[in-house]
């Protein structure tokens, strides 16, 4: 499973807001959680974060909270964390009809196979 819906899987997101890929959102009802559509959602104790550099954003963000922003600043520094893309189409809202249209069948694929293990983990045992 996407690692945006392993939390909710072992039912850590339920009746929270979350986000995760963009590939697998619609996936997060499934596991009882809101979709919240931004790099990173914190809701209570627990933060979420979408794709690959959200992720780093979200060790940022946590490190800014346990350790302080300088902290953060710090390490962000050190690995020299200055995104700047080529493009700006890193995700659906703002990549080109082309773009998508040959990314799309390569997430339908992967979530109806994770569609189908959530379905498994959420039946009743006999």
């Amino acid at each position: 499973m996407y690692r945006g819906v392993y939390p909710g899987a072992a039912g850590l997101l339920k009746g929270r807001r979350a986000t995760t890929h963009w590939g697998y959102a619609e996936l997060l009802p499934l596991v009882g959680a809101t979709h919240e559509k931004a790099r990173i959602v914190k809701d209570g104790n627990v933060i979420t974060a979408g794709g690959v550099t959200s992720g780093i954003d979200f060790g940022l963000a946590l490190v800014a909270e346990i350790a302080g922003d300088s902290v953060a600043q710090d390490i962000q520094l050190s690995i020299e964390y200055d995104p700047k893309p080529p493009f700006d189409a890193g995700h659906p809202d703002r990549a080109s009809e082309s773009v998508k249209a040959a990314v799309a069948p390569r997430y339908e694929q992967r979530r109806a196979s994770f569609r189908e293990r959530l379905t498994k983990l959420s039946a009743p045992l006999s």
